[in-house]
């Protein structure tokens, strides 16, 4: 845990359990709004005209994410493991609790990792992804089971695993910003 943890993880978490609706809403966004996001991201790879657009988009979606939340997410845990913080406090989180290792984020990892990638196809959907990602994040925190460096952690992870993906594709296949460019490739 990181030393700004603390004082930022009472701040947004001290909200908790202060109004039923607010709850609902980090309950809602912590746990539901990952398949809002997902839906989205599919919706805008399958929905390219052009077949081999789709299949270079889904292909380079699903290597971004599977490094990021598959590998660097798990190997990170292994080596530095951090107790969450219901765990640490003493308390009983919103939403049902992971007792695994919180840092980084594999949630945060994930739909960031998924943002990163639906930006290269669209950058105004991306920035919506990144938007939710974030309050996914932020609702995590606010639930209990994440400190706020987890998301930073998770944050890193997705971008790093975003440059891999690109940097090891864009050899293979045309992969460009915004879908026209990788579109008009047959």
């Amino acid at each position: 845990m990181f030393p700004f943890d603390q004082k930022l993880f009472n701040f947004i978490h001290n909200l908790a359990g202060q109004s039923r609706v607010l709850d609902f809403l980090g309950i809602f966004l912590a746990d539901y709004l990952g398949y809002f996001l997902a839906v989205i991201a599919l919706y805008l790879i399958f929905s390219r005209k052009n077949v081999m657009a789709r299949y270079r988009y889904f292909l380079f979606t699903a290597l971004t994410l599977i490094i990021s939340r598959g590998l660097l997410t798990e190997i990170i845990r292994y080596f530095l493991p951090q107790s969450r913080p219901f765990v640490v406090l003493s308390f009983s989180p919103l939403i049902s609790p992971d007792f695994s290792a919180g840092f980084p984020s594999g949630h945060a990892a994930f739909y960031f990792a998924l943002a990163f990638s639906i930006f290269i196809i669209n950058r105004r959907w991306g920035w919506i992804l990144f938007a939710g990602a974030l309050l996914m994040g932020v609702a995590r925190i606010f639930v209990g089971i994440h400190w706020p460096s987890d998301i930073a952690g998770g944050i890193m992870v997705a971008f790093i695993s975003f440059l891999i993906s690109y940097f090891v594709l864009k050899s293979i296949i045309p992969i460009g910003l915004g879908s026209a460019q990788a579109d008009k490739t047959p």
